[in-house]
């Protein structure tokens, strides 16, 4: 199947699985991530070949392992001012690629660790065109501390970047909620909004038409649930889900990833979706995102198969690092 470069391409690339051999995801088929180096270099293949695709927005961050420099490193064989890369601060990447690490990555929403991350992360100009908080909550305070949202909006001035927050966990909507209102020299501080969401995690929905009448940028994350949406045994709470998603698949010719993915796409308008793509294949079978449409009654009914956050993240919490 080929794909329309010139189509409106609404899929960005998320790059937490290319920085990182081990990852939060329920892993549909075995994968030996052990030589770094291959890793390093297949993980560069996938960036090639989502720009030569029609891609031009790219998803990285300091906590993403390798992932930023890998990033730096492509962009420097590119002179393409089409490509945006956004990027965060405040995670540090700590399991140095061991997969039997207890922790993967440390959070810290600092202004020390604001400004020690943007120190490199400002190698990624005049490319870098969005900043975010990595996972803003309202337990970190980071929407309340007065130097870090001060230092954001300098950077915001000076470097014509879109400030923004990605979020995660029970209460994104009302960490959103506060985003919106904080103001710097009476100036609201964030334009993009990075957002899980899913047809099994739907609380977005509750807030995204009031993101786009204040046009607000919103981008999408973990549309595949972290592997969720792929039949399996130990998930039969969701096998109605399984069994529409299988027919769905087969009578557009795609696989569930790109139902997922395109459920998104239609149901958030003016968004930006995030393929986490690890390697070319799964690359290559999300962009068939961009052949085929769902019918209205095929929306309402993934719809249908909401959870609750309360339901969502706890199940989440329980995936493992592989």
């Amino acid at each position: 199947m080929t794909f329309n470069k010139n189509k409106n391409m609404k899929l960005g690339l998320g790059t937490a699985a290319l920085g990182r051999p081990q990852y939060i995801n329920v892993r549909v088929e075995d994968c030996d991530n052990s030589n770094l180096e291959t890793f390093r270099k297949e993980s560069f293949q996938v960036l090639e070949e989502a720009y030569n695709s029609g891609v031009r927005y790219f998803d990285t961050a300091p906590g993403y392992g390798l992932a930023e420099e890998l990033v730096l490193e492509w962009l420097q064989t590119k002179n393409d001012s089409s490509i945006k890369i956004a990027t965060k601060w405040g995670y540090t990447y700590t399991a140095n690629f061991d997969p039997n690490a207890k922790i993967h990555e440390v959070k810290e929403h600092s202004l020390a660790k604001l400004n020690e991350q943007w120190n490199f992360s400002k190698q990624l100009l005049p490319h870098l065109k969005v900043y975010q908080i990595h996972s803003a909550t309202l337990e970190t305070g980071v929407l309340e501390n007065k130097g870090v949202l001060e230092q954001l909006a300098i950077l915001k001035k000076e470097h014509r970047l879109k400030i923004g927050i990605t979020t995660s966990g029970t209460n994104q909507v009302e960490v959103i909620r506060k985003a919106l209102d904080v103001t710097i020299n009476e100036e609201r501080l964030f334009d993009v909004f990075q957002v899980t969401y899913n047809f099994l995690d739907q609380s977005l929905l509750t807030i995204s038409d009031e993101l786009i009448r204040e046009n607000k940028s919103i981008v999408i994350k973990e549309a595949l649930a972290n592997g969720r949406i792929f039949s399996n045994k130990n998930y039969p709470h969701y096998n109605k889900m399984y069994s529409f998603l299988e027919q769905l698949a087969l009578k557009h010719n795609v696989g569930t990833d790109a139902i997922a993915l395109q459920y998104c796409l239609q149901t958030i308008s003016k968004s930006t979706v995030l393929s986490g793509a690890s390697n070319s294949k799964q690359l290559q079978e999300n962009l068939k995102v961009n052949s085929f449409s769902l019918s209205s009654l095929e929306i309402e009914k993934l719809k249908s198969f909401k959870v609750s956050p309360e339901v969502y993240w706890p199940e989440r919490k329980q995936l493992q690092w592989n």
